[in-house]
């Protein structure tokens, strides 16, 4: 997804693991304050990226330029309102990127209007990393809210659905990463985010 040389990939790479992390660990601890500890107890409501990283993932970084964390575990059990809950917590790793882009975006703005006070070997490399950091996690929320199962944007629709619907809905997981494999290799999962992408940074930009 990204077409980037080696000096890229040297700041491009901590910015991804920035962005799995913070989705991820998002998930943890909504799940936490709504009931469940199961991430807490397994380790995983951390801000440490080593214990996000999923091998396949990771590897898929260097190969495609694009990858995934594990998923941080999660038990409806536990929560007091398990239909509501559910939504909360998928909702947390998306918007945990969107608050990371809204705020890379402002950090651009502070590194532009400073940029004459700051060395100048710092500027380029911070601009770079605070516009990939805008990239990848505006990216990051839109494909995670995509209605795909496993993706979170279907287990916030499961939660909106009647329950016939939503056991429909979550029968397809079985399925969900090959139409996503479809969708990316046909470039339409592309085409549709850059556009969504667009349009987000449209309304951001007023």
């Amino acid at each position: 997804m990204f077409d980037i040389n080696f000096q890229e990939l040297i700041i491009q790479i901590p910015v991804f693991l920035f962005a799995l992390t913070i989705h991820e660990f998002s998930h943890g601890y909504v799940a936490s304050l709504c009931g469940d500890q199961t991430a807490r107890y397994q380790g995983r409501l951390t801000m440490n990226p080593l214990r996000h990283l999923d091998p396949l993932g990771t590897l898929a970084i260097f190969l495609i330029h694009f990858g995934w964390a594990k998923p941080v575990p999660v038990d409806p059990r536990n929560f007091r309102n398990p239909r509501r809950d559910m939504i909360l917590v998928s909702l947390a790793g998306p918007m945990s990127n969107l608050a990371t882009m809204l705020l890379s975006i402002v950090a651009l703005f502070v590194i532009a209007g400073l940029s004459r006070a700051l060395p100048a070997f710092l500027v380029q490399p911070l601009f770079s990393m605070f516009m990939v950091s805008v990239w990848i996690n505006s990216i990051l929320a839109i494909f995670n809210m995509i209605p795909i199962p496993p993706l979170d944007g279907s287990k916030v629709l499961m939660g909106l659905l009647p329950p016939r619907q939503a056991q429909a809905l979550g029968r397809l997981e079985g399925m969900g990463f090959i139409l996503i494999m479809i969708l990316a290799f046909t470039g339409l999962l592309g085409k549709f985010i850059m556009a969504i992408q667009g349009t987000l940074f449209r309304l951001i930009a007023g």
